[in-house]
């Protein structure tokens, strides 16, 4: 620090030296109120005022330049011949062979290599290098490791109106690419130039998409064919459904007409497990359920309309928004609606209204995502309103575990594919969820902050290792998990079965206590209407009732008059006839009283 002025001064002009010591306090002036001033004060209103002693700052976020790379490739071919020897040609290196073979020092190189190589294959046979040590140590290590994600690539829309990643899908083979659907689906808000591709990314290379998909309309979900990595199906936000084969180019191969077609957004499409390998279904909020073969997409092959009422009626179909099909059951499917009802079908019924077997009510809004347990499939999760739902086929009252109910919308999630207790939502705040149901039902393993958009889609990779996150600015975030959660732990399959088991008989007990409390209630409602009657009947007897009590009562009244008079006339003589009289006169009175008491009850 620079010394700008400097002040000198001799140390007499300071002053006297100022001691101080301790003394009792001293009033010095004692000054008593005016109350002729009273009057003159000015009462002024108290004011509250807020200061903040710490310096104002800001916060502002800076993003480096994206390095765009290019990958090259390079052939190594066959070497180490002379100038003047053709590696192609055959009779050239077969001569050059035989004449090196001929040479002194390659038969003493071979004798000195020869030794060598033995040396190697001794300490091969003898020890195995790929013998794996501490095995229990690093399993203890893993399992004391705590839940985290990295991010690895970020995939950004490169249009500059951004548009909401709808849908994702991995490539079948290794998941070395990803599918993306991008689709504004808000209500007549999509700017005119707004783009309607999606985009296929390498997973390696976020600097720009591998392939684009262009539409003729956005498409709101998207789906790689499990047995041939070349093919994709979409739907598409007019309700059309469209067929790439990526060989072929970024045009769709064919179209479904548009008569034919949904009526309302196609939200979900699957493919089927067949022997072609060329079906699919697609479920749209217009509530139809509709069956396709990409080798003629000109109509649907059947077509299931979700009516409650099993009638088949349009006009009260449910909206349906999710859809779930286990390969292992091909002939059951499961509807996830808008009025948050979970539709269990059967495709292969005999007729229409027997397709659909039954209902499962458990949330207040859309049923965003439905999802089978890849390892126990009786089980599925559903995820709508607050909250996320795990139900087992069995109980159809109420679902057996359920997560509390969260500050935003859940929007999307699935299970994890080697683990049987883990699944993972997305919520409205741009979180990623990771549950271990084994560990903590109450909370979250692992949350994460992907992003500061909503987060609308979710999908992991096969190896659960890879999670890929879809916001609502167009950002495709890829995670990858921490071994902990995306590796299978010692007897989770048999613990997680021994929960869902548990969990079950829980619900099952509960639901035959309630169905008897119910019929308790009915059968009071039952008795207390006849009840009802009972004292309707009565009412009607009344008259007849107060008649007979009259009687009765007027019977006894004489009996006691004629006992007076007969004392008065002859006390001694008629005292026995009197108290016989009396006495049958009592009782003929109680006979009365007690018919009457019983008519009137």
């Amino acid at each position: 620090m620079e010394i700008t002025h400097v002040y000198a001064k001799l140390r007499s002009e300071f002053g006297r030296q100022c001691l101080f010591s301790d003394r009792p306090e001293e009033v010095m002036v004692d000054i008593h109120p005016e109350p002729s001033l009273a009057s003159q004060f000015i009462l002024k209103t108290r004011k509250d005022q807020g200061l903040q002693a710490c310096r104002d700052m800001s916060e502002h976020q800076v993003n480096t330049e994206r390095f765009e790379s290019n990958s090259c490739g390079m052939n190594h071919v066959e070497g180490g011949w002379p100038k003047d020897i053709n590696p192609k040609d055959v009779e050239q290196t077969i001569r050059f062979r035989k004449k090196v073979e001929k040479e002194e020092n390659y038969i003493n190189c071979l004798q000195h290599l020869g030794s060598v190589m033995e040396h190697c294959i001794k300490q091969n046979n003898a020890i195995d290098i790929y013998q794996q040590y501490f095995e229990e140590d690093e399993e203890l290590e893993e399992s004391s490791e705590l839940p985290s994600a990295k991010t690895i690539n970020i995939l950004r829309d490169p249009n500059e109106v951004k548009r909401t990643i709808t849908s994702l899908s991995w490539h079948p083979d290794g998941g070395r690419k990803l599918a993306a659907a991008y689709c504004n689906l808000g209500f007549q808000k999509n700017p005119k130039d707004m783009s309607l591709d999606s985009y296929i990314w390498e997973i390696e290379n976020p600097s720009c998409p591998e392939m684009t998909l262009k539409p003729e309309s956005p498409l709101v979900c998207l789906d790689y064919n499990p047995k041939d990595p070349h093919t994709l199906v979409g739907g598409s936000y007019n309700g059309q459904i469209a067929y790439w084969d990526t060989r072929r180019g970024s045009q769709p191969v064919e179209y479904s007409s548009l008569e034919h077609s949904h009526r309302d957004p196609v939200y979900k499409i699957i493919w089927l497990q067949s022997k072609t390998g060329t079906e699919a279904f697609s479920a749209s909020t217009d509530g139809q359920v509709l069956w396709w073969d990409v080798r003629k997409l000109s109509e649907p092959t059947e077509r299931l309309v979700l009516d409650p009422g099993r009638e088949g009626n349009l006009d009260r179909a449910l909206g349906a928004i999710s859809l779930e099909f286990e390969p292992t059951m091909p002939t059951k499917f499961m509807v996830g609606t808008e009025q948050g009802l979970v539709v269990s079908c059967n495709r292969k019924a005999k007729t229409a209204a027997e397709k659909i077997v039954c209902t499962y009510d458990g949330h207040h809004g859309p049923i965003y995502a439905l999802q089978r347990n890849p390892f126990f499939p009786k089980n599925f999760l559903t995820v709508g309103d607050w909250t996320a739902r795990i139900w087992s086929e069995d109980i159809k009252e109420s679902s057996i575990m359920w997560t509390k109910y969260q500050m935003s919308y859940l929007m999307d999630a699935c299970w994890s594919p080697v683990r049987p207790s883990v699944f993972f939502t997305v919520k409205m705040e741009g979180v990623l969820d990771i549950w271990d149901i084994l560990f903590k039902q109450s909370d979250p393993s692992l949350s994460v902050k992907v992003s500061d958009k909503a987060l609308y889609s979710l999908r992991v990779q096969d190896n659960g290792q890879l999670v890929a996150c879809g916001s609502q600015n167009g950002e495709a975030t890829l995670l990858e998990i921490c071994s902990g959660l995306s590796t299978l732990q010692k007897n989770e399959k048999s613990l997680a079965a021994a929960m869902f088991e548990r969990e079950t008989k829980r619900e099952k007990i509960l639901e035959a206590r309630q169905r008897e409390i119910r019929l308790k209630e009915r059968s009071r409602s039952e008795q207390s209407r006849e009840d009802e009657a009972g004292r309707e009947d009565g009412e009607d007897n009344l008259e007849q009732l107060i008649a007979r009590a009259e009687n009765d009562f007027y019977s006894l009244v004489e009996a006691e008059m004629r006992r007076r008079e007969r004392r008065e006339e002859t006390p001694q003589e008629n005292d026995v006839c009197d108290e016989r009289e009396v006495q049958n006169g009592v009782e003929n009175g109680k006979t009365g009283d007690e018919t009457g008491n019983t008519d009137l009850s």
